[in-house]
């Protein structure tokens, strides 16, 4: 006997709304770009600390770091402030362009870490950061918890350490850093779990093939890019091994 329903349902088959798809489309070209950031940074990180001539520019034996040093180093907050302040005025292709470069800052700064650390403590911190990020995305993309009052906190907390970090730079305590570190380490594990939520619903409400949704794709790819850097960055003064 046929029946004249023509809108099956079958509870074998899973089925996902159309706010979780655009969600996972949307994290899916925040991830590429994040991933393509990082491509950037290791690859002119190795170019930098390989080619002694690039690191000569950076530092000078028993001198320490040289004005394009300074400016290395501070360049990818300059950077950030742009990107994060100037997302409504900044048309795609020069957001792409400062992401880019901004990446690459990033990998200049990471140079120096070849010279304080050995390879093996920088693989394995990096390894261990990568684990901790994706355990924290994942946890934050599956969370029904809202996070929002939450990251709020955290993110008046991170500028106010930052600051502090910045200071920190001149003072060189060498105690202070340690503290700021496992703050910084804290706060990056708890802010993932939070941008990750943070995007999922930006995704679940972008509208694609517009400039708009190109520079929110960025934008994701530039907060999660920033806080696995953190993560990395703050592991690597707690864990690595000097040389």
């Amino acid at each position: 006997m046929e029946s004249n329903k023509s809108d099956y349902t079958y509870q074998s088959v899973f089925q996902v709304d159309d706010s979780e798809t655009s969600s996972r489309k949307y994290l899916a070209k925040v991830f590429a770009w994040m991933f393509i950031a990082l491509g950037i940074s290791a690859f002119v990180a190795f170019e930098f600390f390989l080619n002694n001539s690039l690191m000569a520019l950076l530092v000078q034996p028993g001198v320490g770091l040289t004005g394009l040093g300074y400016v290395a180093i501070f360049a990818p907050v300059i950077f950030s402030f742009v990107i994060s302040f100037g997302f409504n005025r900044i048309s795609y292709p020069a957001l792409l362009v400062i992401f880019i470069a901004y990446a690459a800052t990033i990998g200049i700064s990471l140079s120096f870490l070849g010279l304080m650390y050995t390879g093996a403590s920088i693989f394995g911190v990096f390894l261990s950061s990568a684990a901790i990020f994706g355990i924290m995305a994942i946890a934050g993309y599956t969370t029904n918890m809202d996070l929002s009052k939450f990251g709020s906190i955290m993110i008046m907390v991170f500028f106010g350490v930052f600051a502090v970090s910045i200071i920190n730079f001149f003072l060189h305590s060498e105690q202070l850093q340690y503290i700021i570190s496992f703050v910084f380490v804290a706060l990056m594990i708890g802010l993932t779990a939070y941008y990750m939520q943070m995007l999922k619903r930006i995704g679940a409400g972008i509208e694609y093939g517009t400039a708009e949704s190109k520079k929110l794709v960025l934008i994701g790819a530039f907060v999660l890019y920033t806080t696995f850097i953190n993560l990395f960055m703050s592991m690597m003064r707690i864990f690595g091994r000097r040389r």
